[in-house]
């Protein structure tokens, strides 16, 4: 591996005009970043070792490794005992202010996409998702609860209420087969949508479902929609926030630009 000299500090009567020379340990965390930015190491490559950074840039071990500890902690570097360190994988993203179809978001990215559907049922409405749905005290509603996996793993769990008023045929439909985000969107007009996005902790049965610790926080993104001033369904989306992020850009215009 060829060596690359980190910059020297400017001389003392040239640092008055002259940005203030990065830290060794941020000129390390810097050259690293701009390779994985520029596609030189993809998710997955093997950064040089502590060892093998001492001998590149003649820094100390304590520089390289506070230059590598300080990656990790932004998530741009995974590190594995006795291995060695990585370039992370990119959490995935969905946007905000579109419903999003999370089949097609994990495919577009070349990642395998697997859905479970593990209830759908007829169930008495709460008092919180009847304040939703504008239903009375006492009236039913569909309820689903579906998996979402990316490479296996699980990066969503779909807790979703469906008004029959809306949609009664909602049970009706194979949503093993068709999951009932899409089923939705396809079949059941919408004018109105709004997004709410907390940060969480997950119950010990969401946790066990999306195979994380209690401890690692989520984020919740509930969403609601509406045909003609009538709610249609309510669903809130639980995504360990280590492997899943929300995000959005948009025209000045407040119109999401096209992908």
């Amino acid at each position: 591996m060829s060596s690359l000299p980190l910059r020297q500090a400017a001389p003392a009567d040239r640092r008055s005009a002259a940005a203030p020379a990065l830290a060794l340990y941020e000129q390390v965390k810097e050259f690293i970043t701009r390779k994985i930015q520029d596609g030189s190491w993809p998710a997955g490559h093997r950064l040089p070792s502590e060892h093998e950074l001492v001998a590149q840039f003649g820094i100390s071990r304590m520089t390289a490794n506070r230059a590598l500890r300080d990656l990790v902690e932004q998530g741009r570097v995974v590190r594995q005992a006795g291995v060695g360190s990585f370039v992370a994988e990119g959490k995935s993203q969905s946007t905000l202010l579109q419903i999003a179809n999370i089949q097609s978001d994990i495919r577009a990215r070349g990642h395998d996409y697997r859905y479970q559907l593990l209830s759908a049922e007829r169930i008495a409405v709460s008092p919180d998702v009847a304040a939703w749905l504008d239903l009375r005290s006492g009236e039913s509603v569909f309820h689903s609860l579906c998996l979402h996996h990316e490479d296996g793993l699980p990066v969503q769990l779909e807790d979703r209420y469906v008004n029959p008023r809306a949609v009664p045929d909602f049970l009706n439909q194979d949503l093993a087969a068709m999951p009932p985000s899409e089923y939705l969107v396809r079949y059941v007009p919408f004018d109105q949508i709004e997004h709410l996005v907390d940060a969480v902790l997950p119950s010990g049965e969401q946790a066990e479902r999306l195979a994380m610790p209690t401890t690692e926080p989520c984020l919740l993104l509930t969403r609601r929609t509406w045909t003609r001033g009538v709610p249609v369904t309510v669903v809130r989306c639980l995504h360990p926030a280590s492997r899943y992020r929300l995000g959005s850009r948009f025209r000045a215009d407040g119109n999401p630009t096209s992908s």
